[in-house]
């Protein structure tokens, strides 16, 4: 015992007595006297004295263990070195370093999802240079994040390096992808005005189904979870629950890994409606009774958010429309939790006075910036008005040449100056496409066409398209200049060549060949003006020997000569899947000045679109024509009107109108007019992710006019009556094209009449 304790003392001592030893590992050894000299050891491809240059310790200088610590961690900073050791052996002082290796080549493999370019964009190891294990494993957490944002949460990463000579390594990410992770269950708490059903169907994450399988909104994502919560408030909002709010959003990975289980918690609050609604102004001169009648809210509806903010642009509209520059329109809500109502005061006060002194465009590397600049609603110079910068924003979207478009201010050189920031992410704007589709009306039809709606950058538009089917056949070449002498004038042409075989309706086919010189300009954001010239040669031939003789007199070949003119007013609020907005157009026509075809023409057509509740839209529309011969001509048969299909559901094509008693063919008329109904609804029972939408419609329309002056009457039969139609129909906006099926139901209908039941038409581009 008394041995082991003596043992024990003597190493004591010495241990005490000894200097220290360094260890390896990024080691700094503890030791004490003036370092005489300094020795690099290890190094191959870093310089003598690019090391020392991190170094703290000088030659001369007592060792400081505090210093080589610092010294130490400078070199491990560099990114270098994956080992560093610094010690002192006698008087001098000995760093010693191990290089990291150079990237010689970056690869993945596994990956059959996501590409090699994406990834090797993500990453931030690349060949020449130095591998470090940070840097590494940062790249795979990143391609984690990618799978991850993509709905696979099971994906696993493992680094490899081969080595090779000279220093240098093969860096290889080995990807497990694993399977999609879906979204298997979507609850909410806390609410009672509204089911879950109703929920789902008002955020963007859904719940996975086998009907998705060209959706990504049943795969989990962090960000998207965030747009649902501010869903979910906008919907309530707009349902007068001003107190809503979401208390949490929690996404659950299930145990095996398979799916997300996500709750959310929600307030409700009490529902209000509005109290007192009131517009007050600070400019005087302002009729408020006038203002007053852009509202779309009243005292009594449910309080709505979005009809506040669109009532407070509409207000800023048309204050700015006055001549009032500088307009700003605050509105004052006040809640009364007694009765649970909310009273809105609408402030028309006067603005800052600022101006746009700059705009600066970026991001557009083919486009041009005056491509961009003449969209603006504002120049610089120009009173800064925000409903302007917003409808200037909606123009450049609308040219379809920019995937995104962001406008903002930012200040400029002086208090009352502001720059306009435009930012555009550039798209491709030229396309091949590849078309095939069957309807009732055209048959079978196949075309392919080459368009460039960017033309070297400078916003013109070139078409080269082909169209084959079994009942019709085009080609068309088309160019169009839309700022003609950098005016706000398009200009273009069109050559075209068609064939349509008529037989079914008319024993008898045509053929055209001509080209047209067209213009237009805008008198306002809604109205716009056209004018066209048409000269084209029609030869109607293949005619039957059964044919009427009415046909038979209209064989040949013809030239017509043709001037038109289109005026439009159109306020709809998108072209397609139109909710609300009226479109109404009118044309006139005449033709003579040469050819052999001298008529007048003119057709009216209107339409208007209102939502009566959420994705229900009715529409109700019209259309009406005339053509009338002079200097003692006639109207030939390809120049009269013909309708029914698509014009006129419930009736085949050319299935109303004058018609040969003894052949039954259609022989078109003078006079027409059309009028339609039509309510679009989603389908019960039916995801709205699926783009199945009901329609319900009633048609009504006549076509009569016959010239006796040219034919006799006899054998024509013709009648003014109005014939009606009722039907139901589904359209499906499918991943193969566009589908809509209709059937319909003649109400009202003379006895020679063609009808057709049912009407399909698919197409698809790609």
């Amino acid at each position: 015992m008394i041995f082991r304790w003596a043992l024990l003392a003597i190493v004591a001592i010495l241990a005490f007595n000894t200097p220290a030893y360094a260890q390896r590992g990024g080691a700094v050894a503890a030791a004490g006297g003036t370092i005489a000299g300094i020795q690099i050891q290890g190094n191959v491809r870093s310089e003598v004295e690019t090391i020392r240059s991190y170094l703290q310790l000088k030659v001369g200088e007592p060792f400081d263990a505090a210093a080589a610590d610092r010294s130490l961690k400078a070199l491990f900073a560099t990114g270098l070195f994956s080992d560093v050791v610094i010690e002192m052996q006698g008087s001098t002082l000995v760093v010693k370093v191990t290089e990291n290796p150079i990237i010689n080549r970056v690869a993945f493999e596994g990956n059959k999802k996501i590409d090699d370019d994406k990834l090797r964009d993500e990453v931030q190891s690349k060949p020449r240079q130095v591998y470090t294990r940070a840097r590494v494993q940062a790249d795979v957490d990143r391609i984690l994040t990618i799978y991850r944002r993509s709905g696979r949460y099971n994906a696993s990463v493992e680094p490899k390096i081969i080595n090779l000579e000279q220093g240098r390594v093969d860096l290889v990410f080995e990807i497990n992808e694993g399977d999609v992770t879906g979204v298997k269950r979507i609850s909410f708490v806390g609410n009672e005005a509204f089911g879950d059903g109703t929920l789902r169907g008002k955020i963007r994450t859904s719940e996975s189904a086998w009907w998705r399988f060209l959706s990504s909104d049943d795969r989990f994502d962090p960000d998207r979870l965030n747009l649902d919560r501010e869903l979910l408030r906008k919907f309530y909002l707009s349902e007068g629950y001003a107190d809503f709010r979401v208390v949490s959003a929690v996404a659950e990975l299930a145990p095996n890994r398979e799916g997300f289980f996500i709750t959310f918690t929600i307030s409700e609050g009490d529902r209000y409606k509005f109290g007192n609604v009131d517009v007050t102004s600070r400019f005087q001169g302002l009729n408020v009774d006038v203002l007053k009648s852009f509202l779309t809210i009243a005292e009594g509806d449910w309080y709505d958010a979005n009809e506040v903010e669109k009532s407070v642009s509409n207000i800023s509209e048309a204050v700015g429309s006055l001549g009032y520059a500088f307009v700003e329109v605050r509105p004052n809500i006040r809640r009364n939790k007694d009765n649970n109502t909310v009273d809105v005061t609408f402030d028309v006060q006067e603005g800052p006075r600022v101006y746009v002194e700059r705009i600066n465009i970026s991001g557009n590397t083919r486009t041009l910036d005056k491509v961009i600049r003449r969209e603006f609603r504002l120049a610089e110079g120009d009173a800064f008005s925000t409903a302007k910068v917003r409808r200037s924003q909606q123009r450049l979207r609308n040219l379809g040449f920019f995937e995104n478009v962001d406008v903002s201010a930012a200040p400029g050189s002086a208090p009352d100056k502001t720059n306009l920031e435009v930012q555009v992410v550039e798209q491709s704007t030229g396309e091949i496409s590849f078309g095939a589709g069957y309807s009732t009306t055209a048959g079978i039809v196949g075309d392919i066409s080459v368009k460039e709606r960017n033309l070297l950058g400078k916003g013109q538009e070139a078409r080269l398209g082909l169209s084959i089917g079994t009942l019709s056949t085009s080609i068309d070449l088309g160019f169009t200049e839309p700022y003609f002498m950098d005016r706000e004038l398009s200009a273009g042409f069109d050559v075209f060549w068609t064939s349509n075989d008529r037989q079914n309706i008319a024993s008898y086919s045509d053929r055209s060949l001509g080209f047209a010189l067209r213009a237009g300009w805008a008198y306002s954001e809604n109205i716009r003006q056209l004018v066209r010239y048409t000269l084209r040669q029609t030869d109607i031939y293949n005619v039957q020997p059964w044919a009427s003789f009415i046909i038979q007199d209209n064989q040949g070949t013809q030239v017509v000569s043709e001037l038109s003119e289109t005026i439009i007013w159109d306020t709809r609020d998108q072209r397609l899947n139109t909710t609300k907005g009226w479109m109404v157009r009118n044309s006139i026509a005449a033709a003579g000045l040469i050819g052999t075809e001298q008529y007048f023409r003119t057709t009216a057509d209107a339409v208007y679109y209102r939502s009566l509740f959420e994705d229900v839209v009715i529409s109700v529309g019209g259309s009406a024509g005339l053509i009338l011969p002079f200097n003692n001509s006639y109207v030939r048969l390809n120049n009269l009107f013909f309708i029914g299909g698509d014009t006129l559901r419930g009736f085949a094509v050319g299935g109303i109108g004058p018609r040969d008693a003894n052949t039954t063919d259609s022989i078109g008329g003078q006079f027409y007019y059309t009028a339609t109904t039509e309510l679009s609804y989603p389908l019960p029972l039916v995801p709205k992710e699926v783009g199945l939408l009901g329609k319900a419609f009633v048609d009504a329309g006549s076509l009569w006019g016959v010239q006796a002056q040219s034919y006799g009457l006899a054998s024509v039969l013709t009648s003014q009556l109005v014939r009606v139609s009722t039907g139901v129909g589904i359209q499906w906006v499918s991943p193969f094209g566009p589908i809509r099926i209709d059937y319909a139901i003649p109400l009202q209908y003379e006895s020679w009449d063609k009808q057709q039941a049912v009407r399909f038409s698919f197409g698809t581009r790609f």
